[in-house]
């Protein structure tokens, strides 16, 4: 165990939150506060409510992750700054030199974690595969990226039934990557027999899922609806404890360069849950994960080596990939500049679509080879 006394707590274990973990372990003693039983790698969450081989996949377990800290499993629930204590659900106090928000945002069915325990999880994902398995209709409300790979997931999972995509943009993937993807998925989609309805824009009114119109006033009906049109951030918890002046007005938490909560030196927001500009996908939530290890080292340390935060520069362009199932997909990789390479279901299959990036989460989690 450690004998470190630079006391770092993480309120998160989502991508960012595991990240900087691992970056700060052998420099502080670090205390993970998550509810959740296990990491949630969500890239793999749409697979496994489809397909039952990958129920378990996206549930990567926390116990390696850390040699020296801990992860203590509970809900914080207010913050203290003038004290520097969090305070959890169970009542428990837990001091800090540095605090880290690292919460994330909640996504719609079927991307979530449902309950605390895996198992809970896992029954969610099989109720979702039995009921994609008995449908004769699907409806995917949503054509970003989780709308375009849950409705591949879908159509491979129930080659029998009607999938429809509706999507409230002239073009797919409109509010991410160029047009060359939108373009992909579009006939890829098509060529599958996936009907796919742009310029859509769906209410619903009798409650999510049910009575679903157009805007013409046309039923859309479906045996089984997933909405895929974007995530809160999970910042209610610092509304309720009196944090409210710490949101923008979406919710988001304000930071400055350094990604330390807009007035206070030592603490940050990293991840899904601040409001920098730049996409929330995975890789930007590692990318300031790292980047906030350093400037906690640099705060920590700065008397006796003079060290000095780094302002966190935003990706205008970061890698993502599309999957269209495990053997498809379409992939926005940077180039030179701001110039870009658009890649297919070759290259998307390797870096992504086969594997979900479930051996790369485990590696970062410290879980050994199988």
């Amino acid at each position: 165990m450690t004998t470190n006394t630079r006391r770092v707590v993480i309120v998160g274990g989502g991508y960012a939150g595991v990240r900087l973990a691992r970056e700060l372990d052998a420099d502080a003693d670090v205390t993970l506060i998550d509810l959740k039983e296990s990491f949630f790698h969500r890239v793999a969450s749409l697979r496994a409510s489809a397909d039952a081989d990958w129920t378990y996949a996206p549930f990567i377990p926390y116990d390696s992750l850390l040699a020296n800290g801990r992860v203590v499993r509970n809900k914080a629930v207010g913050i203290d700054v003038e004290l520097r204590r969090i305070l959890l659900a169970t009542g428990h106090r837990v001091p800090y030199d540095v605090l880290v928000i690292a919460t994330g945002a909640d996504y719609q069915e079927p991307a979530r974690f449902t309950g605390h325990t895996v198992a809970e999880a896992a029954a969610s994902f099989r109720g979702h595969q039995r009921r994609i398995a008995d449908a004769r209709s699907l409806l995917v409300i949503g054509g970003g990226p989780s709308g375009v790979e849950l409705a591949a997931e879908l159509r491979l999972a129930n080659p029998g039934a009607t999938v429809t995509l509706a999507h409230s943009g002239r073009k797919l993937l409109s509010h991410n990557g160029t047009g060359r993807m939108g373009r992909r998925a579009h006939a890829w989609l098509e060529r599958h027999d996936v009907k796919v309805l742009l310029d859509t824009f769906v209410s619903s009114a009798g409650g999510v899922g049910t009575g679903l119109r157009d805007q013409t006033g046309s039923p859309l009906g479906a045996d089984v609806v997933f909405w895929t049109t974007g995530t809160t951030p999970n910042t209610l918890w610092l509304r309720l404890a009196g944090r409210g002046d710490w949101l923008d007005e979406r919710g988001h938490i304000k930071v400055d360069e350094h990604l330390r909560v807009a007035g206070l030196r030592d603490v940050f927001a990293i991840g899904d849950v601040n409001n920098v500009a730049e996409a929330k996908l995975s890789p930007s939530a590692v990318a300031q994960g790292e980047a906030t290890a350093h400037n906690i080292r640099a705060y920590l340390d700065h008397a006796r080596h003079g060290n000095t935060p780094r302002p966190y520069k935003p990706a205008p362009v970061r890698i993502f990939s599309v999957p269209f199932g495990p053997d498809g997909g379409t992939t926005l990789l940077p180039a030179l500049g701001r110039d870009v390479l658009v890649l297919g279901n070759r290259a998307t299959s390797a870096l992504k679509s086969r594997h979900l990036a479930v051996p790369i989460m485990e590696r970062l989690l410290g879980r050994p080879k199988a």
